[in-house]
């Protein structure tokens, strides 16, 4: 059985990252490793990581998602990797249907799944109001079902299951797109370039805060930083990623 390598960015979010990893620990069937990429935190989280005996790397400043992430990939040794935001509560049968997604053929390269909160063909309705109601819900939408997955041109890096081949062809994520947003859509687009495949688990479902560490440091300047990143994007690709959406 293969092995996954989760690897969580987080910023002052002790709180977040406690739930997350609670949920990783109690819905998770399949061998995991838990690499936790601390950009600079002031609230415990190194404290917290080394009490839980979580893998961490505890950054003297603010590096950034991109940056977190591709540290969490060189560290990692499962057999595929995970990117996982903080804010992101997983529930049961989740990593097993993402699994089954990204090994349904060899040419599927990065696997996705359903939640409340994001952009794109991802988001989906959902009717709970907490995370009771949330792991509810997910009992019947997690239900294995092939019949539920969507091939699509671009995942959000919310929750990003890739291949370690995918990583060793494309590399890392570009850090010029720190401190974040457009990156995934970056490395999606690589992906396709090299003949791989996205795909969509509609039975996995996941719940999303919603850019919490953005908001918390980025929230005056957010619009811009995604304009700025945007622009990044047409500038090395001579397109626009909104026509991947």
């Amino acid at each position: 059985m293969t092995m996954t390598s989760i690897i969580i960015p987080t910023y002052n979010g002790l709180e977040l990252l406690r739930t997350c990893v609670e949920a990783i620990r109690a819905y998770t069937e399949t061998p995991y490793e838990i690499i936790v990429i601390d950009n600079a935190s002031k609230d415990g989280t190194d404290t917290y990581c080394r009490t839980n005996n979580l893998t961490f790397i505890s950054l003297p400043e603010n590096r950034g998602f991109p940056v977190a992430c591709n540290m969490g990939m060189q560290l990692a040794s499962g057999d595929e990797l995970l990117l996982l935001n903080n804010d992101v509560v997983v529930s049961q049968g989740w990593l097993r249907n993402l699994k089954a997604a990204l090994y349904s053929a060899p040419e599927v390269g990065i696997a996705g799944p359903v939640t409340n909160y994001a952009s794109g063909q991802q988001q989906v309705k959902t009717a709970y109001s907490d995370i009771p109601g949330f792991h509810a819900e997910a009992r019947q939408a997690n239900l294995q079902d092939p019949s539920k997955w969507i091939e699509t041109r671009r995942l959000v890096g919310l929750c990003f299951l890739f291949k370690r081949e995918l990583m060793d062809t494309v590399g890392l994520l570009d850090e010029r797109y720190s401190p974040g947003h457009y990156e995934d859509d970056d490395y999606c687009f690589r992906a396709r370039l090299r003949g791989y495949r996205l795909l969509i688990a509609g039975d996995c479902l996941v719940h999303h805060e919603g850019s919490a560490s953005f908001k918390e440091v980025y929230s005056s300047a957010l619009k811009e930083l995604v304009e700025r990143n945007r622009r990044i994007f047409i500038d090395k690709w001579h397109m626009d990623p909104a026509q991947f959406f």
